[in-house]
């Protein structure tokens, strides 16, 4: 009660505010969004004045110190994995067999496309596999053969033919690659 009347005073005397906020007619609130200006604006900062005041700058081109520029900045491509028997890591090249009709492309790093969305504040857990040509249908009946047996119950796909991507409800990343793995995708 206290806090509605002193809001109230507030929005009837607008020299405590200065007429910065305008006040709700119905509920007495001042409104703090009345103004649509976003302050970070380039439009709102201070201007730079002279330009004198600042140092000169010499752009050089092709300097010889730009190597050692170079070297610092990341790579355009990232570079062929070296052809080793066994990678540390656990990571497999792709070796696919020629009797399958379908084919999942790694990513850009080498990687197999298979990822787990969470939404819904972690309600809804959904793993998805991308890059997907060739008979996508065969691939999801393989994917949910193998994962029913697993878990003995039903499970829920989708696919999407325009995109070539699968979604399998629940949480089956492990699953997914040992078994892409496996058939050298």
């Amino acid at each position: 009660m206290l806090v509605r009347s002193t809001i109230g005073k507030i929005c009837r005397n607008p020299q405590i505010f200065n007429n910065a906020l305008p006040c709700n007619g119905i509920l007495s609130i001042p409104i703090l969004h009345a103004n649509p200006v976003r302050n970070g604006s380039f439009r709102s900062s201070e201007p730079v004045g002279d330009i004198t005041q600042f140092p000169e700058v010499e752009v050089v081109k092709n300097a010889p110190e730009w190597k050692y520029v170079e070297r610092l900045l990341a790579p355009r491509v990232v570079p062929k994995p070296v052809a080793q028997s066994e990678y540390p890591s656990g990571w497999k090249p792709p070796q696919p067999k020629p009797d399958l009709k379908y084919f999942v492309a790694r990513t850009k790093n080498h990687m197999l496309p298979v990822y787990l969305h969470r939404s819904f504040r972690g309600q809804r857990i959904i793993t998805a596999i991308r890059r997907i040509d060739g008979d996508i249908w065969q691939l999801e009946a393989e994917l949910r053969y193998l994962i029913e047996k697993r878990l003995n119950k039903q499970i829920v796909t989708r696919v999407n033919e325009m995109n070539g991507q699968i979604e399998l409800k629940g949480d089956f990343v492990t699953i997914v690659e040992e078994y892409l793995l496996e058939k050298g995708l």
